[in-house]
């Protein structure tokens, strides 16, 4: 049923197609833990994945056996997306959220197994890791080739921690991927500035997303380590140059997201925009899941202070 995929209080499974395999995923929207619904910026980030495996950075036969660090991976949904792409993931969370995680990865990863030896699947497994924690850093046994998450950062506590934890987790060649929704102005820029003093900050370009799974709040970060001066320059510039290949070369500011509502455009691979007629879509057509999900999600807002008497 379709509404089976919107985060409503009873819903408990959503099913989504990620890289041609279709995943189940259990969520508890009534938990009183952020971590145990799919947040959007989640789907934006495996759709990114899906658009660029084709070739480069992110094709498979870049990415088989690379070591991959999911940071409040919540239901696991990320992390299934680079493990489909031959990755290792540790899909990591608080202890509160292990269950639900560990639960999706149980029920998807039987099937992923079998797949056929040509394809590609890494291997995923669920670990507990409280930010700033050594212990539970040390268990994980850094440094990753990739760190990732998503809708990580939703108020100013959990800045400094995080930046502690990234570094803890990084080596001088370690990418770092965020996707993330605008949600607070307060704490976007202050995540912004930190960002840009530690590590080499691109913002992925719309025209690298997917054209339906995309949302002018919600933006993907690439980032790699700043290094020192010296012998780390070169280190530098290969990180840079990496980074570049899938996001905008334009100047990492707010222009870099902005949406052109005016009409529907498409783009190829090299991101250059293609001439295209738009879809005509039928008067009766229901309302997709994508569309669904971020009505939803601007009614939430919408309603979050008004109290019932």
């Amino acid at each position: 049923m379709e509404a089976d995929r919107l985060n409503s209080p009873s819903t408990f499974t959503m099913t989504m197609e990620v890289l041609g395999h279709e995943l189940r995923f259990y969520q508890d929207p009534n938990s009183k833990h952020l971590g145990t619904t799919v947040w959007d910026a989640s789907l934006v980030f495996v759709k990114f994945l899906e658009r660029n495996c084709r070739k480069g950075k992110f094709s498979p036969s870049k990415l088989k056996g690379k070591r991959v660090i999911e940071l409040g991976a919540g239901c696991g949904l990320a992390g299934f997306g680079m493990a489909l792409l031959g990755c290792d993931v540790v899909a990591t969370d608080q202890r509160e959220v292990l269950p639900i995680l560990s639960r999706n990865i149980e029920r998807n990863t039987p099937s992923l197994a079998q797949m056929n030896p040509s394809d590609s699947f890494g291997s995923i497994k669920a670990a507990e890791l409280d930010w700033g924690n050594e212990d539970h850093i040390k268990a994980v046994g850094p440094p990753f080739d990739f760190i990732i998450g998503t809708d990580v950062v939703y108020a100013e506590h959990l800045l400094e921690p995080l930046l502690k934890t990234i570094h803890a987790l990084s080596g001088p060649k370690t990418t770092i991927m965020l996707g993330y929704e605008i949600r607070s102005t307060n704490v976007h820029e202050q995540m912004l500035e930190m960002w840009k003093t530690n590590f080499e900050v691109k913002t992925v370009s719309q025209s690298k997303m997917d054209s339906q799974y995309q949302h002018p709040s919600i933006q993907l970060y690439i980032m790699g380590i700043k290094s020192g001066a010296g012998n780390a320059k070169n280190t530098q510039g290969n990180v840079e140059q990496e980074i570049d290949t899938v996001c905008s070369r334009q100047e990492n500011d707010e222009t870099d997201v902005s949406f052109n509502n005016e009409k529907d455009v498409s783009y190829d691979e090299t991101g250059i925009q293609k001439t295209e007629e738009p879809v005509t879509e039928h008067k009766d057509k229901k309302l997709g899941d994508w569309e669904a999900r971020r009505m939803g999600s601007m009614a939430a807002r919408l309603l979050q202070d008004v109290k019932i008497v």
